[in-house]
């Protein structure tokens, strides 16, 4: 099929192509509680082609059609002619394409890439198993998904790039039902086989669905030390790597820049150091993909992203990363940085970080309120408020780890007066 589209797109003649073959092979398991409810595999084929319009005045428009297996001939070239009409109504500031490549990179000699997708799902389901062993606590549901993926890029300037990738991901509830029924939803992805992470992960979620169902709604309203963990902190992080965008920063929504000092850390706490972590050899267009240095000391190194913004701003095109590195080796231990008084806040309906505006913050479902002497007191209700511009500064890291496939670093962070607005029945 890869052929008869380049036949295709020769005839057609647009300003530049690239075509995109993903071939995804998955293995996919479905419990209800511990029982083994839906085992499936699947094996699908993608053919995405993008093709770019140059107009008169220099500017550059772009569409991107997918073509499935079993199109005819006359299909496919109807999908590409309508493309390209359609790119004359997509039109940017001209831009060079991606310098070209060829390369074929061998699979990875890990157990995630080489065993059957079907022995290492099995393992991952037996980790999560593993996990459900709380007295009040239980898994009521979960999925777990073992994905493989063989890409191969084309395109019109001669790049020729082919490598596979592997992960796993999955979500499952957590459920106590006294003294209140309770359910708190958690999902995963690593990039290897993680059994002893996945297992942990199930047993702190099981504890905390048992917490919540019998925490008190007397969290009053004030400024507190706030410390979160997990998947909290990549999402903290997260920030620094969209802000520093060339998405962002084309368009003027971020004003960093390279050798700006973005977040200045005051005097006993954190400067961070953050790496660009190459998930795969190439990105989705066919650039080289390396680690790199996004943070130096809060010093912005690096300004990744697509080609067409990275050449807007010329710069070296990256390519978009997903996976960040905190390498702070951390201040403290974890039960350090949660010494009294402060809020650890583990769940939340929906916490996020607007990298627009700096403010994070969302209503919690559970958290522990750690006094001065110790006390730990499990609370509901509520929510945290704040600016990451006005916290950034006075921050501190665990020298524990976490790791998933989007993120490792320190497994904590702690920032120092937050506000957070109590539950109305501890304000009553």
């Amino acid at each position: 099929m890869i052929e008869l589209t380049v036949q295709l797109l020769k005839e057609l003649a647009p300003a530049a192509w690239r075509i995109e073959k993903s071939e995804e092979e998955t293995a996919e398991l479905f419990f209800v509680k511990r029982q083994l409810d839906t085992r499936r595999l699947k094996d699908v084929s993608r053919l995405r082609v993008t093709v770019f319009r140059d107009d008169e005045d220099g500017s550059r428009g772009f569409t991107a059609v997918d073509l499935t297996p079993g199109l005819t001939e006359a299909e496919i070239r109807k999908k590409l002619e309508e493309g390209y009409y359609a790119a004359a109504f997509a039109m940017n500031p001209g831009y060079r394409q991606p310098d070209p490549v060829q390369a074929a990179i061998a699979p990875a000699d890990t157990p995630l890439m080489t065993l059957p997708l079907s022995e290492s799902a099995g393992r991952m389901a037996a980790a999560l198993l593993a996990g459900d062993d709380h007295p009040q606590a239980f898994l009521n549901s979960a999925e777990i998904f073992v994905i493989r993926t063989h890409t191969h890029i084309l395109s019109s300037e001669g790049t020729d790039v082919s490598w596979s990738e592997a992960r796993v991901k999955g979500e499952f509830v957590a459920q106590c039902r006294e003294p209140e029924d309770v359910e708190i939803y958690k999902d995963f992805e690593y990039d290897a086989l993680e059994e002893a992470a996945l297992t942990a992960l199930v047993r702190d979620t099981l504890a905390f669905a048992a917490d919540r169902a019998r925490a008190q709604k007397v969290l009053a309203s004030g400024e507190y030390d706030l410390v979160l963990t997990g998947d909290n902190v990549r999402e903290i992080l997260d920030y620094y790597l969209a802000r520093a965008s060339a998405y962002m920063i084309y368009p003027g929504y971020s004003s960093w820049q390279r050798g700006t000092l973005v977040q200045p850390a005051e005097k006993g706490y954190e400067s961070l150091d953050l790496s660009l972590q190459a998930s795969a050899p190439f990105s989705s267009e066919g650039i080289p993909m390396k680690d790199r240095v996004l943070l130096d000391m809060g010093v912005l190194k690096t300004i990744p992203g697509v080609n067409r913004f990275c050449r807007y701003l010329d710069t070296e095109p990256t390519g978009e990363y997903r996976k960040i590195r905190c390498d702070n080796e951390g201040s403290c231990s974890l039960a350090e940085l949660k010494k009294g008084p402060c809020l650890w806040a583990v769940t939340f309906s929906d916490f996020q970080l607007d990298p627009m505006s700096g403010y994070f913050g969302g209503e919690i479902r559970l958290a522990y309120l750690i006094g001065e002497d110790g006390s730990v007191t499990p609370v509901t209700g509520g929510s945290v408020s704040a600016s990451i511009l006005e916290t950034q500064g006075r921050l501190l890291l665990s020298q524990e780890r976490f790791t998933s496939a989007c993120y490792e670093g320190p497994e904590g962070i702690r920032f120092r007066g937050v506000s957070v607005a109590g539950s109305k029945e501890a304000e009553a």
